[in-house]
């Protein structure tokens, strides 16, 4: 069973994940429809094609798997409650950078079995680098030639890099960043955030706005295989697949825990 392994599925996800990416870059280039879902957040058609990529693949990959995406999320609990394990895929994070062609866009894909994740692949479409982990088998990048593994910092300097996004109000961050002091903001979108958390470039990611569970999935199996942590606000670690809403809890992404970051609130 893949779950056993999950190290094996990494590269045919990798794989994966540079399909779908091309399939995104391809319509990045000549232009996209815009469209808005129920909840009014934007879709396109890079979504969709990545989507349908993904899901395709996948199916031939582990065709006994079911698959939760973005974009065919009416799964009813009852359902998806029975799931061992499964994919949760985000074809296109963060299609609000993607609409403003900033580049910060990621594709994710994430094998969780019994609530945790073990496997999981980031792969920005833009410049080609790929974070990649499976459980206990460490984080990895991918940059062009250079595969090299991945760790967290653990003793944060005097200034604490924290990662904040380009395209949600920072005003629920200001009382956090007053309290932690002297820190320096690193903007990005999507899941890189919790990547550059991953490789060491920034210490906490704090996210106190709305999130669903294909935004956390991926970036958090690369996070905690290099040493790092995605937890709610109460420090607990996220878990998948465990209620009928889909959405996350606020959370933080850090390396250093040490720190009660929570105390900053």
């Amino acid at each position: 069973m893949p779950h056993n392994n999950p190290a094996t599925l990494l590269e045919p996800v990798i794989d994966l994940s540079k399909e779908a990416a091309d399939k995104i870059l391809e319509i990045y280039n000549s232009g996209f429809d815009i469209n808005r879902k129920d909840d009014s957040t934007p879709v396109t058609t890079a979504d969709l094609a990545a989507h349908m990529c993904i899901v395709e693949g996948l199916k031939k990959l582990t065709p006994a798997l079911p698959i939760l995406s973005e974009e065919s999320t009416n799964i009813p609990f009852s359902e998806r409650k029975t799931w061992e394990t499964y994919w949760l895929v985000d074809p296109l994070d963060g299609t609000r950078e993607f609409i403003k062609r900033n580049g910060e866009f990621t594709v994710n894909i994430a094998l969780i079995h019994n609530h945790e994740v073990i496997l999981g692949v980031v792969y920005i479409p833009i410049s080609g680098v790929c974070y990649f982990a499976s459980k206990n088998s460490g984080a990895f990048k991918i940059e062009g030639d250079k595969r090299e593994q991945i760790h967290v910092t653990k003793n944060a300097t005097n200034k604490i890099r924290v990662a904040s996004s380009r395209s949600h109000a920072k005003n629920s961050l200001d009382h956090f960043l007053q309290e932690i002091g002297d820190h320096e903001l690193v903007f990005m979108g999507s899941s890189i955030k919790s990547c550059l958390v991953a490789e060491g470039t920034v210490d906490v990611y704090p996210r106190l706005g709305p999130t669903s569970e294909w935004d956390t999935a991926a970036a958090q199996c690369v996070v905690e295989e290099a040493g790092g942590y995605l937890t709610d606000t109460q420090m607990n670690k996220l878990c998948y697949n465990t209620k009928e809403s889909l959405l996350n809890p606020e959370f933080f992404v850090f390396g250093n825990n040490s720190v009660d970051w929570s105390k900053f609130l």
